[in-house]
């Protein structure tokens, strides 16, 4: 089975649930989608090796047979060639890897390269593997990236994604082809605010899912309510304790600090496994 961990805002928890999930389910993998700043691997001693490049196919442009006819540029979604006169322009950075410009291309003036926009590294430990892509800093698309960290996944494993935050095409593509999604929030209205969004989307895609909400006790009973209105199912409240605040801020997943924690995580992972079952009529 394969859950992915989201949210719909930073800094509500994602990470500290995927984590301790993760390391209470038992042969499990841990994906980190978080592509731009992933920190799953914080809570593991031994370091992360890279694993590979993830890049993806620009143009490389033939000026010898081009003609300047301009089909390229008119096809290209995104702007990333223009031809002004007789010259023609690339911005590399604006290119999505599409390939249609290479298609298109009515005198074969157009063949390709690889863009490398991060890498794939790998971690974890005797008992977890945890991955997670990296991306290149100034590079704009983290997608593909993410794609590619997710094929890491093995299919004899339940396999948890740390998903980016927010509600934006990293975050779907984070979700996507899961079979559960855990939504992470916190009891405030900007929390609250926030999931809402997220749950807007999941509902889009078609996932079941279902609501942890972290640091419980800071704000007010809004989200409990808004989940019971809804129909969503709440599968647990982790408290506001300076106990987990202080192993956090040493890198210590809250199941090695505390390990009778470890039964509420397992609990999570139970209700999931129900919840699932019922969607697929078993």
């Amino acid at each position: 089975m394969k859950i992915s961990v989201a949210s719909g805002k930073g800094g509500t928890g994602k990470t500290t649930i995927s984590v301790n999930l993760a390391l209470s389910m038992g042969d499990t993998m841990l994906i980190d989608c978080d592509v731009e700043e992933p920190n799953c691997h914080l809570f593991f001693k031994e370091p992360m090796e890279k694993v590979r490049e993830v890049g993806i196919p620009v143009p490389v442009f033939d000026m010898n047979k081009c003609t300047r006819c301009g089909k390229c540029a008119e096809f290209c979604q995104y702007n990333a060639i223009a031809v002004i006169k007789e010259k023609l322009l690339f911005f590399e950075e604006l290119c999505h890897g599409c390939g249609g410009c290479k298609i298109i291309c009515p005198n074969d003036a157009v063949s390709e390269t690889e863009h490398v926009l991060g890498i794939i590294e790998k971690g974890g430990n005797d008992d977890m593997e945890l991955y997670h892509g990296l991306l290149k800093i100034g590079e704009p698309f983290g997608v593909p990236i993410i794609k590619a960290v997710k094929e890491m996944a093995s299919p004899d494993k339940e396999v948890i994604f740390d998903s980016p935050p927010g509600t934006a095409c990293p975050a779907v593509e984070a979700m996507s082809d899961s079979d559960f999604v855990i939504l992470v929030t916190e009891p405030t209205p900007f929390g609250l605010h926030d999931l809402k969004l997220a749950v807007d989307v999941v509902k889009n895609i078609g996932t079941p899912f279902g609501v942890v909400i972290n640091r419980a006790g800071i704000g007010d009973d809004r989200v409990e309510r808004f989940c019971e209105e809804d129909g969503i199912p709440l599968l647990a409240s982790i408290p506001n304790d300076l106990d987990i605040a202080r192993l956090y801020s040493k890198g210590i997943p809250i199941v090695e600090g505390i390990p009778e924690y470890k039964q509420v995580f397992i609990e999570i992972y139970d209700k999931i496994k129900d919840i699932v079952k019922i969607q697929r009529g078993e």
